[in-house]
């Protein structure tokens, strides 16, 4: 929640617990009272200055380097102190509580880079932009994250909302001016526009599932009944003896979860307990809790032991699993395992569907299902000029995308200009919601400033 505005803020900048250098930032609207209270003296803006950080009593609580950066030259547009020391919780704690006595109160999670978009220093896709690169645990998804950081991605937003403005005052001027020798409606130019913002919603789009998956990846659910070998494929997949392996039915009793990298794909692979008849209440809670992992996977991969009795398995226990499913968008994939021993050959699986058969224990038929998995979750291992991109930024574009076809697909068809203005007004509202900036009162400056309607 957005309050409190006008406080001074402190905080610990630098990672928690014990290190070599340690970051107090204080954020408001005048330091000077900060710098007297801690350093004992005024430094200059933006130059680092050795100093002793004291306490109340003028005694000296660390010492390091502080710096000063004036509003509005500075990360939150506000006048901005640090003081540099070293990396004692103690330390940092002592001073962190000397600014609270000097004025400050301690920042909630965030208020900063809040502070930074509410000054209009950053967007909100830049703002997520930072905890993302925070939290990137790939090098790919840190350079997706660094370019949102930066504004490659807002600044392709905020072209499509140009260009949306700019088809609006066609449409809308067509509406409100309908006796105007010009037909807007009926203009080539009008729908060659139109047409290059679907695509360039299209081109957009597939950028920004590139950015989210780099950044969230997929989830990945192991399923299928006991011995099936789904924690030997785990381990296959991760390259690490992650899960126990044994000749025993029914080894994995709980949920067991890794995130792994597949040829560059961040994966949340899940295995599960195997699915099967059970008087005994351990395994029957452990195939509930599978059952509420599979009803959150994005992909699903369903093993089956293809060195015993393989088409009873196909026949009566693929597709009781599979028909849990009818109206999911989720993917089923059914994994024809240890072929090492029942000898099928490697690879997709004639006789069904999104099938393949390998062995997780040799690693047969892998490389195919690793390629199938890239291709259905749309990835490319290729991210250059990809920006990070989360759910909501995707969920705004394909509601963009929907409305703009919806738009065109309108006016050629039926002539309907109305119903075209209001599907791009929507449209123009949810691209303008990804950065934050949107206001009911920005096409009205547009209209009256760049087409001159009164003329």
């Amino acid at each position: 929640m957005i309050q409190n505005n006008n406080d001074d803020i402190v905080a610990i900048a630098s990672a928690k617990g014990r290190g070599g250098i340690g970051i107090v930032r204080v954020s408001g609207t005048d330091v000077y009272s900060y710098m007297d209270g801690v350093l004992g003296k005024n430094i200059n803006p933006r130059l680092a200055a050795y100093s002793k950080f004291l306490d109340s009593s003028g005694s000296t609580i660390d010492e390091g380097i502080a710096l000063y950066f004036p509003a509005p030259s500075s990360f939150t547009g506000e006048s901005v102190i640090e003081f540099h020391g070293h990396g004692g919780v103690v330390v940092l704690d002592a001073l962190v509580a000397r600014c609270v006595e000097l004025g400050a109160r301690v920042a909630r999670p965030g208020e900063f880079s809040e502070r930074a978009f509410l000054n209009d220093k950053i967007d909100l896709t830049q703002a997520e932009a930072i905890a993302d690169l925070i939290d990137a645990s790939t090098v790919e998804a840190a350079r997706s994250a660094v370019r949102s950081m930066q504004g490659d991605f807002s600044l392709v937003v905020n072209q499509l909302v140009d260009d949306m403005i700019y088809i609006r005052m066609y449409v809308e001027a067509a509406i409100d001016f309908p006796e105007e020798e010009v037909d807007f409606l009926n203009d080539d130019l009008l729908l060659g526009k139109l047409n290059s913002l679907q695509q360039s919603l299209k081109d957009v789009l597939k950028l920004a599932r590139q950015g989210s998956l780099l950044k969230d990846g997929i989830t990945l659910v192991l399923a299928g009944k006991p011995n099936a070998g789904k924690s030997s494929l785990l381990n296959a997949l991760s390259g690490n003896e992650t899960a126990i392996v044994t000749s025993i039915a029914g080894t994995t009793r709980d949920v067991l979860r890794d995130r792994i990298l597949v040829n560059g794909l961040p994966v949340n692979i899940v295995d599960t307990a195997g699915l099967r008849e059970s008087d005994d209440p351990i395994e029957k809670e452990g195939m509930a809790r599978a059952w509420k992992e599979i009803e959150l996977a994005d992909r699903i991969l369903f093993l089956v032991d293809s060195s015993v009795d393989k088409e009873y398995e196909l026949k009566k226990v693929w597709p009781e699993f599979y028909q849990r499913f009818p109206e999911s968008n989720q993917v089923v994939t059914l994994l024809l395992n240890k072929i090492d021993i029942s000898g099928l050959q490697a690879g997709p699986y004639g006789k069904a569907d999104n099938a393949f058969s390998i062995s997780a224990t040799n690693k047969d038929g892998i490389d195919a299902l690793v390629e199938d998995l890239h291709h259905g979750a749309g990835f490319d291992s290729v991210s250059e000029g990809v920006f990070s991109a989360r759910r909501r930024h995707l969920a705004s574009l394909e509601a963009a995308l929907k409305l703009v076809t919806t738009g065109l697909n309108q006016l050629q068809e039926a002539g309907a200009g109305e119903l075209l203005a209001e599907d791009l007004r929507q449209a123009q509202f949810q691209l303008s919601e990804i950065t934050g900036q949107f206001t009911s009162d920005d096409l009205l400056g547009h209209i009256f400033s760049s087409f001159c309607i009164g003329k």
